[in-house]
């Protein structure tokens, strides 16, 4: 049994994921870090022995999609610890595409980790939380309230999360389980790079968007390349919201972040949003 709050993270291979699970570590916590493929856990080690924190992470399999798993492992940590303070929900893949040019199966799987994952981690973990009065923290995206060109599923999926979180909140609420949502915007990790787009056989393939496709991606890789975050810089501000006695219930982790999804909640006609956004296409 541990004396030390336990919390869960889910996508804790690489970025933000990782960073969160040895920053928890370091601010006192019982890192249980997830990932679907533990094979990938030796940067997650490295880091964690580096911050002198290896003893209180630990490596755990879960693919958010598989429901079983994700109440076996949620219930093997409370049998092994017996207690579960937190959730973090972090776990999602990227995608880029354009709906006309790829079949609906694809925009089904992009909803399927990002969104149903987080459903199904969060059913699972709702009993153990109002347990012990704990916090449901969830990583969307400034994509889950910014809707961004050729991320059409993507955004989906971070807009469903958001939905779905900010209707939970209230309810959660009324039995002790406190839920946020964390917004980052561009940050410096493997995201972009999982995403698993050839820029150039995208452009090949993209036919009437091309041009369209091309602007895009340049504006992509020069945002990445001179405005992301690190992920320990987005990490930092989502464990002060795990610590935090009374966190937002939405934040972002950067002031681009915050001034982005700030133009979207101020924007009541649209205009504003597809001003800006349609400046990276054309």
């Amino acid at each position: 049994m541990s004396s030390q709050p336990v919390v869960l993270i889910t996508g804790t291979s690489s970025g933000i994921g990782l960073a969160v699970a040895v920053a928890a570590a370091r601010a006192g916590w019982r890192s249980v870090a997830t990932m679907r493929d533990t094979a990938r856990a030796a940067r997650l080690v490295e880091a964690a022995e580096a911050a002198g924190v290896v003893d209180r992470v630990e490596v755990r399999r879960l693919d958010v999609t598989d429901a079983k798993q994700v109440a076996d492992c949620l219930g093997a940590v409370v049998a092994d610890h017996g207690r579960l303070d937190a959730v973090i929900n972090n776990a999602g893949a990227g995608h880029l595409g354009t709906v006309e040019l790829e079949p609906v199966e694809a925009i089904r799987s992009v909803m399927e980790v990002n969104f149903f994952g987080v459903v199904q981690v969060t059913r699972a973990a709702m009993p153990h939380l109002r347990a012990s009065g704990g916090r449901l923290l969830t990583v969307t995206s400034v994509g889950g309230v910014v809707g961004q060109p050729f991320n059409e599923a993507y955004c989906a999926a971070k807009f469903a999360v958001e939905g779905f979180m900010e209707a939970l909140a209230p309810v959660a609420a009324t039995v002790g389980v406190g839920v946020s949502v964390v917004e980052p915007g561009a940050v410096a990790s493997d995201f972009v790079a999982n995403v698993g787009v050839d820029p150039e056989a995208a452009l090949a393939a993209a036919g009437p968007y091309a041009a369209a496709l091309g602007a895009y991606l340049a504006r992509t890789r020069s945002q990445f390349a001179n405005a992301a975050q690190s992920p320990d810089e987005a990490a930092q501000r989502i464990v002060e919201a795990l610590t935090a006695d009374e966190p937002a219930f939405r934040l972002q982790t950067s002031g681009p972040a915050q001034q982005f999804v700030g133009l979207k909640l101020a924007d009541l006609d649209g205009a504003a949003v597809q001003t800006v956004t349609g400046g990276w296409v054309g």
